[in-house]
């Protein structure tokens, strides 16, 4: 492949204008209205689901809440090009992503409450754990990929990580591995400006992290990250290159980072409320409602049910949360090996040995009373 085919555009991919106007495109066609419909169903949930988070933290009902309002395109493009086969490999913020996927709310948050390392199953939805860590799911999917090319399945592995993400080791490693070795590998980088209070110039001084794929021998994609069509394009592109043995690609999405980092976060010590403003007209959800209407394919009764369904859905979740958790001591034991060593069968032992003598006590001083 000549180098100029792995460059990216000098102007990012975009089918939709901010203002909600269609924008064609010689190489990328806008998907269909019944998938832009189906997407901007998924956009409101995230929505939802984002601002019923934040109301969580503040109660004290979440430890930690690292929203991607504003994102939530990605996140939902990332899961919807997505075969049943492939893998999802998301970051701590890519909540959004992981319940677009089809794993339940609650089981998504279990991680974000303190409650489990995970509360969901990788493999009933083909999504791994969330990682706080950063770049280090980059290398997890890469080795993914590679057992199961090894393996003979038909799997392509999405893996996302922010602009912070690419100035980590994991990240160079990982896309020098992919690169190498032709895996069906689709790298998704949500450029939203900041790693925490950091902003993306003191990050690298390449022209944009798209350009960085030549440098492995891959493909790099930039698209306008608030821009579903563009997303579901670009992505949906990238994952049928891979899936035909085209090898990988970086896809580089063009976003913002609303709101702070997390609620341990203040965003106003390091931006201005001027850098803000502008991308609130840019608002994916604002711009895919627009253009369904201008297509007759979004009416005012369509709009009341979906909001009443992404309701639902945050009531549900609010409700499962605020349920108190009850803890299992035991638990403590049972996940750190796939076999207990000797050092943690004698330790549970002793725990569960002192349960049951506290247990004992207890009951002989209710007896007592």
């Amino acid at each position: 492949m000549h180098a100029d085919d792995l460059l990216p555009r000098a102007t990012p991919v975009r089918l939709i204008d901010q203002d909600g106007s269609s924008h064609e495109d010689d190489q990328y066609p806008t998907p269909s209205t019944e998938r832009m419909l189906d997407g901007y169903r998924k956009l409101v949930i995230g929505r939802r689901i984002n601002d019923q988070a934040n109301a969580l933290v503040r109660q004290g009902r979440l430890a930690v809440y690292p929203s991607s309002h504003g994102q939530e395109a990605c996140e939902v493009a990332a899961a919807m090009v997505l075969g049943d086969q492939d893998w999802l490999f998301p970051t701590y913020r890519d909540t959004v992503a992981v319940i677009t996927r089809g794993v339940d709310p609650f089981d998504a948050f279990l991680l974000l409450r303190g409650d489990w390392h995970s509360g969901y199953d990788p493999h009933e939805h083909n999504v791994a754990p969330q990682a706080t860590p950063l770049a280090t799911q980059l290398l997890h999917a890469v080795g993914f990929a590679h057992a199961a090319r090894m393996r003979g399945e038909d799997t392509v592995v999405l893996a996302i990580c922010g602009d912070g993400a690419t100035s980590e080791g994991d990240f160079h490693e990982a896309l020098n591995f992919a690169a190498v070795f032709h895996l069906p590998v689709v790298f998704l980088v949500q450029n939203n400006g900041y790693a925490i209070s950091v902003p993306l110039s003191r990050q690298t001084a390449a022209p944009s992290i798209a350009h960085k794929g030549v440098g492995y021998g891959m493909r790099g994609r930039q698209v306008d990250g608030n821009d579903l069509a563009a997303l579901l394009a670009v992505l949906g592109e990238a994952v049928d290159e891979a899936r035909d043995g085209g090898g990988p690609t970086l896809v580089e999405a063009l976003t913002y980072r609303i709101q702070s980092h997390t609620n341990a976060d203040d965003a106003t010590r390091y931006r201005s409320d001027d850098e803000v403003t502008p991308w609130l007209a840019r608002d994916p959800l604002a711009r895919v409602r627009t253009w369904l209407r201008a297509m007759d394919a979004l009416s005012d009764g369509d709009e009341v049910e979906l909001q009443a369904h992404a309701e639902r859905v945050a009531s549900d979740l609010r409700q499962a949360i605020n349920a108190e958790a009850e803890p299992h001591p035991e638990d403590l034991f049972a996940h750190v090996y796939a076999t207990q060593t000797p050092q943690l069968k004698e330790q549970a032992a002793q725990l569960a040995d002192e349960l049951a003598r506290q247990q004992a006590g207890n009951a002989d001083q209710e007896a007592a009373r």
